[in-house]
């Protein structure tokens, strides 16, 4: 696994071993929001788990733990960490009355840990000061039907890098924003037109070694589908929103880019310049950086109709449904999102941060920094519903049968890309997904 889909275990893009303990999610049982939390003394001992991840995020962790700790004497947080590869299954085999006061988990699986009610509403515990300071993105993926379950410290950015060096030898005029972004059809062009000028006639980065038939594929590549006016799923259906033909022809556009991707085994195609575009997200950054110096661009995705889109969401902090030390849990969560705590692990693992007030100071994600693009998209978010032409960040959709949804998406979009008809494959996917929602009731929280 290349170190660009290792670094997404710890996105809201998830692993992309993340597919497996989804899809173990989806067999749970539950079905209410329903939580015995209760708010407790806001003293004593409360128990904590987090995913280990790189090490410097788990380092940041712990160094938050033992601040809080020392910082007062009324509370004291148990840390305990899990490996990342077994976190999400771990959260899911245990029983909500065994699982901690605060747990972090991935993005996509909150709506069906609330479903199984293992997560309780965060609003009474944290305070009003964090719950305004997180920004709009954050609080979109933490958000069901008005309650909020998860607050994250940091978010995740999508986009093209580009090799201005490269671009500029083959003529071609990139975006610099948001607002002249590239159309579909630009940017295929500008792929052929650099195609053309390379020695084996490559001149794209999709990220594929790994195929599409997993996490990756959805959030990496979901964006078309929104951005063609389409949906994963639109009031609790598939069919009618992702099989419809503009999103058939929209990833008939993608597949047609496979003849000029590189298939980018060793990791290393667009930091040694076999290629001048890459698709992937800030995690890659750092390295193509340190490679390509003054010659990095950071573009928006290509426009296939109703504006660019691009994913958001990262791991994420919420309480266990079960607490008896709602209160306690709350007085940790707010220390653990202030400015210190969040500069400190988005300095670790370079992701956006999740608050307003680090995201401003960002050496990277200000206004002017090399990664404003990717702020610039989180600031106007779509949430995972009203996905219009003006927003461009998008949930994937909180539904706890999420798991079913990114299956049977990432599937078809992997065979697409494998030369399946799109509109054949899309519509098995939408059927998939309405009989899985038919079978369980739609997933209904009520």
């Amino acid at each position: 696994m290349n170190v660009g889909n290792r670094t997404l275990r710890r996105t809201a893009c998830t692993a992309l071993a993340l597919v497996l303990p989804l899809a173990a999610l989806a067999a749970c049982g539950g079905g209410t929001t329903n939580t015995s939390a209760e708010k407790g003394s806001g003293t004593g001992t409360i128990t904590v788990w987090a995913h280990q991840g790189q090490a410097s995020e788990a380092a940041a962790v712990q160094n938050a733990v033992k601040t809080f700790n020392s910082s007062q004497d009324k509370i004291k947080v148990k840390l305990t960490l899990i490996p990342d590869t077994d976190y999400t299954k771990t959260i899911t085999a245990t029983d909500a009355s065994k699982l901690p006061d605060v747990m972090e988990f991935d993005g996509p699986t909150m709506a069906n840990f609330v479903y199984n009610k293992k997560l309780a509403p965060i609003d009474g515990y944290v305070s009003s000061k964090t719950m305004a300071n997180a920004t709009d993105a954050i609080k979109a993926g933490g958000e069901i039907d008005g309650k909020h379950y998860g607050l994250g410290m940091y978010d995740s950015g999508l986009g093209i890098y580009g090799n201005k060096k490269l671009l500029d030898a083959a003529g071609i005029t990139y975006p610099t924003g948001l607002s002249d972004d590239w159309t579909a059809a630009e940017f295929t062009d500008a792929v052929k037109k650099l195609a053309a000028k390379d020695s084996d006639g490559k001149s794209l980065d999709l990220q594929e070694s790994g195929g599409y038939a997993n996490e990756w594929g959805t959030y990496g590549f979901a964006p078309i589908v929104w951005s063609a006016g389409g949906s994963l799923l639109k009031n609790g259906k598939a069919e009618g929103a992702l099989d419809t033909s503009a999103v058939a022809s929209a990833l008939t556009t993608f597949q047609s880019w496979k003849k000029y991707t590189d298939a980018n085994t060793d990791g290393n195609a667009f930091a040694k310049s076999r290629v001048a575009l890459s698709w992937v997200g800030h995690w890659m950054y750092p390295t193509y950086s340190k490679a390509l110096g003054d010659d990095l661009v950071v573009l928006p995705l290509p426009d296939f109709g109703n504006g660019p889109k691009a994913g958001q969401g990262s791991w994420a902090w919420g309480i266990g449904a079960d607490t008896k030390n709602g209160k306690a849990a709350g007085a940790f969560l707010d220390s653990l999102l202030n400015d210190t705590n969040v500069t400190v692990m988005t300095t670790a693992n370079g992701a956006p941060p999740g608050t307003k007030s680090v995201l401003a100071k960002s050496p990277l994600y200000k206004q002017g920094g090399p990664l404003q693009l990717f702020a610039d998209q989180l600031a106007t978010p779509c949430g995972d519903s009203d996905i219009n032409k003006s927003c461009v960040a998008v949930t994937r959709p909180v539904t706890a049968g999420y798991p079913t949804v990114t299956a049977k998406f990432s599937d078809a979009l992997n065979s697409i890309y494998g030369g399946a008809d799109p509109k054949t494959a899309l519509a098995k996917a939408a059927r998939a997904i309405d009989q899985d929602f038919s079978d369980n009731d739609g997933y209904k929280l009520p």
